[in-house]
Parts: C-alpha cells; sequence; structure tokens
C-alpha cells in the first residue's frame, strides 16, 4: 500500500513532467507536420507523423535513463538505440515507396516520416529549438515549395522525362 502511494506521488515530480513535455512536444509537432500531409491527401497523416515523432523521443528518454541505470558498466552506448531509430523509420518509409506505373512514389512521406523521427529525438533530448524551427522548415518544404514544384511543373520549359 504505501509503495502504491509513492507510485502515485512520483508521477507528478519535476522529472516525470519534463518525460511528459519532451513527450508532447513531439508528438505535437509530428502531428502539425502530419496534419499538412493528410491536407495533401498523403498515405501517413496526422496519427503516423505524430507517433514516428513521439516514438523517437520515447526512445531517446529511454537511451538518456539507460545512461543513468547502466553508467558503471563498461561499453554501454545509449546512442546506439537512438541510431536504431533512423533505421527502424527507414524500413517504415521503405513501406511507402512503391513503383507505380515505373513511377516510384511515396518518397517525399517516407522522406518526411524520416526527418518527424528526428524532430522527435530533439523534443526527446530536450532540444526544442531545434525541434520547432525543423517542424517550421519541414512545413515549409511540404507547403511552399510543393506550390513552387506544382508551378513550375505547369510551365512551358517543364517536360516529364520518359522511363527507358
Amino acid at each position: 500500500m504505501l509503495y502504491n502511494k509513492i507510485m502515485i506521488i512520483n508521477i507528478f515530480d519535476s522529472y516525470t513532467a519534463d518525460i511528459i513535455l519532451k513527450l508532447f512536444i513531439a508528438l505535437l509537432l509530428g502531428m502539425i507536420i502530419g496534419t499538412e500531409r493528410m491536407w495533401a491527401h498523403k498515405t501517413a497523416g496526422m496519427r503516423t507523423y505524430a507517433l514516428v515523432s513521439m516514438g523517437s523521443a520515447l526512445f531517446v528518454i529511454i537511451s538518456n535513463n539507460m545512461v543513468n541505470y547502466f553508467s558503471n558498466y563498461a561499453g554501454l552506448n545509449p546512442l546506439i538505440m537512438v541510431s536504431q531509430i533512423i533505421v527502424g523509420v527507414g524500413f517504415i518509409g521503405t513501406g511507402l515507396i512503391f513503383s507505380k506505373d515505373s513511377k516510384l512514389t511515396g518518397l517525399t512521406t517516407a522522406t518526411g516520416l524520416w526527418v518527424s523521427a528526428g524532430i522527435g529525438m530533439s523534443a526527446g533530448f530536450g532540444l526544442y529549438n531545434i525541434a520547432i524551427t525543423a517542424t517550421i522548415f519541414t512545413l515549409f518544404i511540404f507547403m511552399v515549395l510543393w506550390s513552387l514544384e506544382s508551378r513550375l511543373r505547369k510551365s512551358k520549359y517543364f517536360k516529364e522525362e520518359e522511363v527507358q
């Protein structure tokens, strides 16, 4: 009984609040990017981007905590877990890329998820300014550059390459 009371008290300490903030910021920033992707009628939307970003933050938080618990063990490198986030998201991204009529599609969505993982890792490390800046830049790429690409494709100087 006493143990349960201690656990409830520890849920509301400043350390836990910091973890909740990191996860929430990662979730929110991933969701913002996913909202734009949803509006663009892309495969991955708000939930996917939010989950990838928050999941990345979660793994970074776990890596940081592993240092505290296992700091006396030689050879421990918690950044190995962080590097595996990149590999895992790359695997997810590969599933989004497919060939349709000899044209690759889904590349932007896959790279958007990859960047969203980086945003989550930034939030997980508490680098909020980097996470927010990367979110703004990602939205710039998705929205402004998409509009620019659309205009360029409609110009008389744009020619589709023939696949051989």
